[in-house]
């Protein structure tokens, strides 16, 4: 296909999105029609991009002579990309209903379709610098979303999302500046633009600045000791909480540090350095730390939250590996945790929507009244604990694997804390599906009179991921052989 149709893919959502307030759509009806259908072709024409990967680059602008932004698809922006184009037209679906009473709809969906093309931009970005623009950009479009209430809740959290993602990203500017001095492109570039030689005197500053460079990046993955902000960001509506958590934020900061580790700095430069163990401890540190308080919490969303927080550092200790079987360990929880994720999040979001019910003990007896809601909140928390047969156990096993390979004492460690992980996981998740369908022998069912499933909107995106945990857990070959390309540096 043409290159400028990755331009096109990365803008006509955001100038779609910006349409929304103004276009006198007449109904609410037309206006989800519209929504629906731009968000659906958008996916349609990045799935042509993907697989019929363009040759070539574009260039949406430049900076200067050698300072652009541009995009090109490679093997790893085809996954990114790929997750993104896949969830979000269903949980736009998804947000229809559940935005029907929440007020301001226009504005929200406006952020909302801005948001998706921004996230393509850091997907398809061709060098560090577009994907540092659009990580940017990222910080600007989803913060009205988190503060989209208005109440002082959601404006202490917005507050607190965009100091934590300044900070990060000064942090992230240094590592970009070093490798514009130091790189011989900016260009992503398997096994990165960094040589002994070209460094000369500042291979000295080399660990440092990539530990400095990681950890601003994590950021937006939520890496303890940057972790306080996701919790918080729960107080937005459940769509939003849902891709912040499962597609486009976190998972843009763990894709972030995937790409300058292996296609900016480098890992052979790394490898075996304290700059390896320092960010490698950080991370399985994050794994407990997340579990721990996600079995503390007794809010809904923000139980979700913490879990959120240690599953992304599963990722992060993939890529901390720094070797290609921690690369498709890496890539292949990315994948598996976003559909995981984002149907717990959903699920989640359809009982506080049907029933305002936000806390684990308000759930009781609900697994009766709402079964195909909690039926597929269940198979999430099964997923997620890495129950053979679904596709948490799929990625778990590789990163364990790649542990093991890796010759890493520390890495070791790692494979301790997945094992403690899985544990909690099964208190904190298993917890509320017994509470909910196993509530006591005197429960009295007629205080839950008025609460059903909801409808098919928020339904069928939740039956959909259920299928897509069932088959990428019985039948993950082929998606693990794409990786395995990937992290060979063949695609």
């Amino acid at each position: 296909m043409n290159p400028v149709y990755m331009a096109v893919a990365v803008l006509l959502p955001m100038l779609g999105g910006v349409l929304i307030p103004v276009i006198p759509f007449g109904n609410r009806k037309r206006m989800l029609i519209y929504i629906e259908t731009l968000v659906l072709a958008n996916s349609i024409l990045v799935f042509s991009l993907l697989l019929n990967r363009p040759d070539g680059h574009v260039i949406l602008f430049r900076f200067t002579q050698n300072l652009t932004v541009s995009f090109r698809i490679d093997g790893m922006g085809t996954v990114f990309a790929g997750i993104v184009s896949v969830l979000w037209p269903l949980a736009t679906l998804f947000s229809f209903e559940y935005m029907e009473h929440e007020g301001h709809e226009r504005y929200f969906f406006m952020f909302y379709t801005i948001t998706y093309g921004v996230t393509l931009g850091i997907a398809m970005a061709e060098d560090i610098l577009t994907m540092y623009f659009f990580y940017e950009m990222l910080t600007l479009v989803t913060l009205p979303l988190i503060m989209h209430s208005l109440t002082r809740e959601a404006i202490l959290a917005s507050r607190t999302y965009l100091y934590y993602s300044l900070g990060g990203a000064a942090f992230a500017f240094i590592g970009m500046i070093f490798i514009l001095v130091n790189g011989r492109t900016m260009n992503f570039t398997w096994g990165g633009v960094l040589s002994a030689s070209s460094l000369g005197n500042s291979i000295t500053l080399l660990p440092l600045i990539y530990v400095l460079c990681f950890c601003g990046f994590s950021v937006k993955a939520a890496m303890f000791p940057f972790s306080a902000w996701l919790p918080k960001a729960g107080v937005a509506p459940t769509p939003v909480t849902a891709l912040l958590h499962a597609v486009a934020v976190v998972k843009a900061g763990a894709f972030a540090v995937m790409r300058v580790t292996y296609y900016s700095f480098g890992t052979e430069l790394l490898r075996g350095t304290w700059a390896q163990n320092v960010v490698m401890g950080l991370t399985i540190f994050t794994i407990v730390y997340g579990c721990s308080r996600a079995v503390k919490e007794t809010h809904l969303k923000r139980r979700l939250a913490w879990s959120t927080v240690s599953n992304l550092s599963y990722i992060l200790f993939g890529a901390a590996i720094m070797t290609p079987a921690g690369l498709v360990g890496a890539l292949a929880h990315m994948i598996c945790h976003a559909l995981i994720k984002i149907c717990s999040f959903l699920c989640a979001g359809a009982v506080i929507c049907k029933t305002e019910r936000s806390y684990i003990h308000q759930l009781d007896g609900l697994g009766r009244k709402m079964p195909k809601v909690f039926l597929c909140f269940t198979v999430s928390g099964l997923a997620l604990m890495g129950v053979p047969g679904l596709n948490g156990f799929v990625s778990k096993w590789y990163l364990a694997a790649a542990a093991t390979d890796s010759g890493n004492p520390m890495a070791w460690a790692g494979i301790a804390a997945l094992l403690i992980s899985a544990i909690l996981t099964a208190i904190y998740m298993m917890t509320i599906s017994l509470r909910a369908f196993f509530p006591g022998k005197d429960f009295d069912y007629s205080t839950l009179s008025d609460i059903k499933d909801p409808g098919w909107m928020m339904l069928l995106p939740l039956g959909l991921f259920v299928v897509g945990m069932v088959i990428l857990g019985l039948h993950s070959e082929p998606l693990i052989t794409a990786l395995e390309s990937i992290a060979a540096g063949v695609q």
